[in-house]
């Protein structure tokens, strides 16, 4: 096989190696900043999660923002190598450029924007006052997710003209202005199941990881070779952010992480138009949303619990399971989940 055909895909490895080797480089200068200045997350006694306070009172005062490693390494290989290829063109590495304004522009905007507003949510919760103090609430969440869901509907439907949704197995739908709340819808559950599921040392990390690299394989298949690149520098993020938080953990992602790669892999399913492959890709985050919605339910309507504690990694844990064998269970079945996903994406594929 030619150079030029095995290009691509050592384009993605290399740089996925880039990037583990620099979020690996630079956590001890992000470390060192947490720990000086004392951004560590309170776990206070509450009355409304006593099961929660009990639980994790120990690991009050792990700085949190550890999330700022992933999208800030993403972010600065991204513009390292645009760069590189808009001053110096004819250059090998130039090559390694993955910015477009077709594929990665607005996945990578989205991280960004909404990892940004993910570190005021850490900073509120670390340094707020007053009514901030702890940090934003659900439902402040919630009307953020929903803002910057909307403005990424408004994109693809009013500037790029974009309605069509694929049903697998079924084919694709023109559905008009549904597109938009389909999307806001997408990005909104995406976003608050990873909040949710960044609860115990590196769970998040090691879901988020199974289900970046299903999608950067089906954006690969599908030949957007520039997303699947940038899917695999999120991967190799991942892959040191992981190291050093995995129980007992360094930091914490944040907000600052989960937000950023919560909405950007809703974003990623709506720009290859799979989305409706992400509860099967993403089965645990549907699930952890969807302990949180069913105990809240209960608790409103039948004034009881049905778990200890939720999400559902809480109520494990209540139960006798080590935060351990939860993480590494739940990596195992994110594993299995994403293969099955990207199994369906191929069987779907071979009947269009």
């Amino acid at each position: 096989m030619e150079t030029t055909t095995l290009f691509p895909v050592i384009k993605i490895f290399l740089l996925t190696t880039l990037a583990f080797l620099l979020a690996f480089a630079i956590t001890p200068i992000v470390t060192h900043f947490l720990y000086k200045h004392k951004l560590g997350k309170t776990i206070r006694d509450s009355t409304l999660a006593p099961v929660f306070s009990k639980l994790h009172r120990a690991k009050s005062g792990t700085p949190t923002m550890g999330g700022i490693i992933i999208w800030v390494a993403v972010l600065f290989l991204a513009l390292l190598f645009f760069y590189i290829a808009k001053f110096f063109p004819v250059s090998s590495l130039a090559r390694l450029n993955f910015l477009t304004r077709a594929e990665t522009l607005l996945p990578l905007g989205a991280l960004v924007a909404s990892s940004l507003v993910g570190l005021a949510d850490d900073w509120l919760n670390v340094r707020g006052q007053g009514i901030f103090k702890g940090g934003l609430r659900l439902w402040h969440r919630l009307l953020i997710y929903t803002i910057i869901a909307a403005i990424g509907s408004w994109w693809f439907f009013f500037k790029l003209d974009w309605d069509l949704l694929h049903v697998p197995f079924v084919g694709d739908f023109q559905v008009g202005w549904l597109y938009v709340p389909i999307f806001i819808f997408i990005i909104v559950a995406t976003a608050f199941s990873v909040n949710e599921a960044d609860g115990l040392d590196g769970l998040a990390g090691g879901m988020l990881l199974s289900a970046f690299a299903a999608f950067g394989a089906m954006a690969f298949i599908s030949g957007r070779l520039e997303l699947a690149t940038f899917c695999s520098v999120i991967v190799g993020a991942l892959l040191a952010f992981l190291w050093f938080n995995i129980n007992p953990a360094r930091f914490f992602m944040g907000d600052t992480g989960a937000m950023g790669l919560g909405v950007t892999l809703g974003v990623i399913a709506m720009l290859t138009n799979t989305a409706l492959f992400l509860p099967v890709i993403g089965l645990l985050l549907v699930v952890e949303s969807a302990s949180v919605i069913i105990q809240n339910l209960s608790k409103k309507f039948r004034h009881k619990k049905i778990w200890q504690s939720t999400p559902i990694h809480h109520h494990l844990e209540a139960i006798g399971w080590s935060e351990p064998k939860i993480v590494m269970r739940f990596w195992v079945i994110a594993g299995v989940t994403a293969v099955a996903g990207l199994v369906l994406f191929l069987v779907d594929k071979s009947f269009f």
